[in-house]
């Protein structure tokens, strides 16, 4: 008997700190109530090939984090320090986060999106068994893709 994959796309907002996630989610959880979820520091991230190790004043930062906000919209956001290769400034620490169901539908978006834009990093699967990529598009709006593995 197969199994069926039962997904549902969905949307989210990312935010990039360069320091200081962790305060303003919590900020965020006292305006808007819930739990966190999806918590992973720096320091939980497996060395990668030809990716320098992770500094020590960063290995307790925020990779990643999730919060449930209104209408079931997903706030995510993560630490990205300077000293990672990444300059936060107004206007490219936010991402609009996309969860299409299949890894077809999501090289579809990223190639559409990527036409006249920047990839910052092409669609691969990744070491937290999500398939991911990240893009600017030609009008310099961040997105992020990312298919979740089956539950």
């Amino acid at each position: 008997m197969l199994m069926e994959r039962i997904v549902v796309s969905k949307v989210s907002t990312s935010l990039s700190f360069a320091s200081g996630t962790e305060e303003a989610f919590i900020f965020y959880r006292s305006v808007f109530g819930g739990e966190f979820t999806g918590l992973m520091r720096w320091s939980e991230m497996p060395e990668m090939p030809g990716q320098p190790p992770i500094r020590d004043e960063n290995i307790d930062k925020i990779m990643h984090i999730e919060l449930k906000i209104l209408g079931g919209h997903t706030l995510m956001g993560g630490d990205a320090p300077e000293s990672m290769q990444s300059k936060m400034v107004a206007g490219n620490n936010v991402q609009i986060t996309l969860e299409p169901d299949t890894k077809e539908e999501a090289n579809r978006i990223f190639a559409a999106l990527s036409k006249g834009g920047t990839v910052q990093m092409p669609m691969a699967d990744m070491f937290w068994g999500g398939y991911y990529g990240a893009l600017t598009d030609k009008f310099g709006i961040n997105w992020m893709i990312n298919v979740t593995p089956p539950r």
